[in-house]
């Protein structure tokens, strides 16, 4: 079955140049459109969507608002950020509200294409290292810590569950932190996947903006 995708973007031409070239592939169908997020609410209510390419910063409502009440549903699509400026505050914002990850909009349309399978997969949809720079960059926006973290979710996790998080959280891969550890991918992966149901995350960009909010990783990437 085709991966079933959502254009937002208040730019008619954009939403052209990417409807273009996913309709050249065969995996993927270009289902619905919109040029705002008032309007993509309204169009998700009555169409089946897989992944919403999102562009954050639209008339009447924008991209991350949007992303936030889209993501309230725990069967909601998964949505792909669109960003002119890496490292966009709004980005920031957005992996917050609930998004994926984020793509600039000028990435080469293989990247594109990798990223959205990588979403409807269930895998993360950007690097953590880029993720982590994003949080670097805007952790003055993060509430103060102390050295133990706040978040009471956390205590739910086993010791090596936390180490797995934090290797997360500073940009490692399954395969960096199974070498890291001494551990197979597969465990690995399988710690991953507790850590998301425990804390009740989508996926691993949110499991790097917790380990942010709550002190677990400190801006640079340090162990809280």
């Amino acid at each position: 079955m085709a991966i079933r995708v959502m254009l937002v973007d208040d730019q008619v031409l954009l939403r052209t140049g990417f409807r273009m070239v996913l309709a050249a592939q065969p995996d993927m169908e270009v289902v619905a459109e919109a040029g705002d997020g008032v309007e993509a609410l309204q169009v998700l209510r009555a169409t089946a969507v897989d992944v919403v390419l999102m562009d954050v910063r639209m008339p009447k409502l924008d991209g991350v608002e949007t992303t936030a009440r889209i993501c309230v549903d725990p069967d909601a699509p998964k949505v792909l950020i669109l960003t002119t400026f890496d490292l966009d505050e709004y980005a920031f914002s957005a992996l917050k509200a609930g998004a994926s990850g984020f793509m600039l909009k000028d990435v080469p349309p293989g990247e594109l294409l990798a990223a959205i399978r990588s979403v409807h997969s269930g895998d993360a949809v950007v690097a953590p290292s880029t993720t982590r720079r994003l949080l670097d960059r805007f952790a003055p926006m993060l509430p103060a810590t102390g050295q133990e973290p706040r978040h009471k979710e956390l205590q739910r996790l086993t010791g090596r569950e936390r180490e797995v998080m934090v290797l997360v959280a500073q940009g490692l891969s399954n395969g960096e932190i199974a070498a890291r550890l001494v551990l197979s991918e597969a465990t690995v992966k399988t710690h991953v996947g507790r850590i998301l149901t425990k804390l009740n995350l989508r996926d691993r960009v949110q499991v790097v903006v917790l380990a942010y909010e709550t002190g677990l990783v400190r801006a640079g990437g340090g162990q809280g």
